[in-house]
């Protein structure tokens, strides 16, 4: 069936400047992390990708490493961009990475010019695209020299295989030095993709104020805790979940799933329903209450979720007895 878009698709989401560029991204941006590649129903696939786009999603995350096997979301994102999302290019933001392994031998990770280059090469193929909106590096490289990474993102921006690059992962310290090289040779890094959820709040002492200062925007991953911070783990573990499935590809392990951690999630669960929200919305809300936040990826495995998640657009607003409720929550008091 042909698909025709939601004509009112930009008229319930936000769209925030990412740092000090030109570019802004939807408020809630769509991950392919899970559930995307050949193991998952590839009707299913499409269905999420274009209920986002319905609903004002406009930014899709990958990395060449994404689904199962690796490439395979970049491949039936692909697809879906062929078939259905074409006529509409110029309405998205596309991005995805390189750092991880993905071929064997000694130029297949990290973040050498070398794997860098054929990388978004083959990210390029397998999306049926002539470039992407965003190209980070995906993980600090302990052995590359930092200024040949940044050097290779600057080529890729001046060959036109990408628009924007960013960084992921990176702690504080590489991060600014990745920053100043990169402003240096007149490519800004235009964001980063830090982990970062209530459940994980590190990027909040030294990462944020960084990235505030130099103007960088923010787009965290993992802000569910992958599925701490929903309902899903509140009565035990389910067998259809990714923990349930013992899944090995990034996938929470079992033995995250403590008391401790369950009986922080019930307590933010009670407060999530004095405002009106689902646990998982207040989550993001939770993020998204700073500013310098210029997006949060969600994932997802059916389009509820996406349709569910938007709504905590409706009220990212806390109040200080709100934020030290949750604050002694976390802290354990």
């Amino acid at each position: 069936m042909e698909y025709t878009p939601n004509d009112n698709r930009y008229d319930g989401m936000e769209y925030r400047r990412c740092g000090n560029s030109g570019l802004k991204l939807s408020a809630i941006s769509l991950g392919l992390w899970h559930n995307f590649g050949n193991v998952d129903p590839f009707t299913n696939i499409r269905y999420i990708l274009l209920t986002a786009f319905d609903n004002g999603i406009t930014h899709f995350d990958l990395a060449n490493n994404y689904g199962q096997p690796a490439g395979s979301a970049e491949e039936n994102f692909g697809r879906i961009m062929g078939k259905d999302l074409h006529p509409y290019r110029d309405e998205l933001v596309v991005s995805t990475k390189a750092g991880y392994y993905m071929w064997p031998g000694p130029y297949g990770e990290w973040g050498s010019k070398k794997y860098l280059v054929a990388s978004i090469d083959q990210s390029l193929k397998r999306m049926g695209l002539d470039y992407v909106d965003i190209f980070y590096h995906h993980r600090p490289d302990p052995h590359t020299p930092l200024e040949e990474t940044m050097a290779t993102l600057d080529l890729l921006v001046r060959q036109g295989k990408a628009l924007y690059v960013g960084i992921s992962n990176y702690r504080a310290k590489d991060a600014a030095e990745a920053i100043r090289i990169l402003n240096g040779m007149g490519t800004p890094c235009l964001i980063h993709q830090p982990k970062y959820s209530m459940l994980d709040r590190w990027a909040e002492h030294e990462l944020l104020p960084l990235l505030g200062h130099a103007g960088v925007g923010c787009i965290p991953f993992s802000p569910l805790a992958q599925g701490l911070l929903t309902d899903k783990y509140l009565n035990g573990i389910p067998s259809d979940s990714r923990a349930g499935r013992k899944l090995e590809n990034g996938a929470i392990r079992e033995e995250a799933i403590t008391e401790e951690a369950i009986l922080k999630a019930k307590q933010l669960a009670v407060i999530a329903k004095q405002r009106g929200q689902n646990l998982s919305q207040m989550a993001l809300a939770w993020i998204l209450k700073d500013q310098r936040i210029s997006s949060v990826l969600v994932g997802a495995s059916k389009p509820s979720q996406i349709t569910d998640s938007i709504k905590c657009l409706s009220n990212y607003q806390f109040s200080e007895e709100e934020l030290g409720r949750i604050d002694g929550i976390l802290n354990g008091d």
